[in-house]
């Protein structure tokens, strides 16, 4: 028995330590030394493929200047308001969507259908409702992350057990009551799998709203480093638009489960 317990109460392997996280910092080492090769290989035109030295020598560059972190807040600004927006209604329709079979039948088409539609046909419409400041940026950020935060809390809405709706509906819950207490606990992984595909997509139109039409912003510093040809500065910004959103997807997925970490 104490051998048994021992091997209960043994310590699990570390991640950082498993064949899997192994596998990936190979692959990340590999992409590093094929740039490296590419960039010393002179195929491309020069600067295309900087070196990786010119690239964090041009991240150390951008981190320290003052004015990335005012272009960065403004980025940020423009997607947190945008991911409210779209998120905020993205859930609402998605609630009376899949609420509702017949509402479901009529409206839910629209969604597969204007889904795939590439936003950026839709600003200059945005430009002229709301101007040229902020407004056109979080519009195209908002209907971007809509789509498909409402598919999938429309599709999470077919998931759930009718048995936690009759007892919702037993105790006489109102439409209100239903979605905080049944429904969207419920159906929390849809949910927060929406926000995800959202925030991408929210971070995408934002971005390329801002390449088309601002003087402030991450998108106008890499359309900028883009005219000057600056490649590396180029690199040195996607590089830190890539850990903005493994952030930004790391705290939604994290929020998203301290349900089931606070259960355990």
């Amino acid at each position: 028995m104490a051998d048994i317990g021992r091997v209960i109460r043994a310590p699990q392997a570390r991640p950082w330590l498993t064949l899997v996280a192994l596998l990936r910092a190979v692959i990340v080492l590999a992409a590093l030394l094929i740039w490296q090769a590419l960039s010393a290989s002179g195929l491309f035109y020069r600067d295309v493929v900087p070196s990786l030295s010119q690239i964090a020598a041009a991240l150390v560059k951008l981190l320290s200047a003052g004015g990335f972190y005012w272009n960065l807040w403004v980025t940020i600004d423009e997607i947190a308001f945008a991911l409210v927006i779209g998120g905020l209604a993205g859930v609402l329709v998605g609630l009376i969507i899949g609420g509702n079979k017949f509402i479901a039948k009529a409206f839910e088409p629209y969604l597969y259908y204007l889904g795939p539609t590439p936003k950026i046909i839709f600003f200059p419409v945005m430009i002229m409702w709301f101007g040229v400041d902020a407004g056109p940026k979080i519009a195209m950020g908002a209907v971007s992350c809509f789509f498909p935060i409402a598919l999938n809390v429309a599709a999470g809405m077919l998931q759930i057990d009718q048995v936690l709706i009759k007892v919702g509906e037993s105790f006489r819950a109102n439409a209100w009551q239903m979605a905080l207490k049944i429904y969207l606990p419920a159906m929390r992984h849809p949910v927060i799998n929406g926000l995800r595909l959202g925030l991408g997509v929210a971070l995408i139109g934002t971005l390329l709203a801002e390449t088309k039409l601002s003087n402030r912003g991450i998108g106008y510093l890499v359309i900028s480093a883009y005219n000057a040809f600056d490649m590396p500065q180029l690199y040195a910004i996607l590089i830190m638009l890539f850990v903005l959103a493994i952030g930004a997807n790391v705290l939604v997925t994290y929020f998203g489960g301290l349900d089931e970490i606070k259960q355990k």
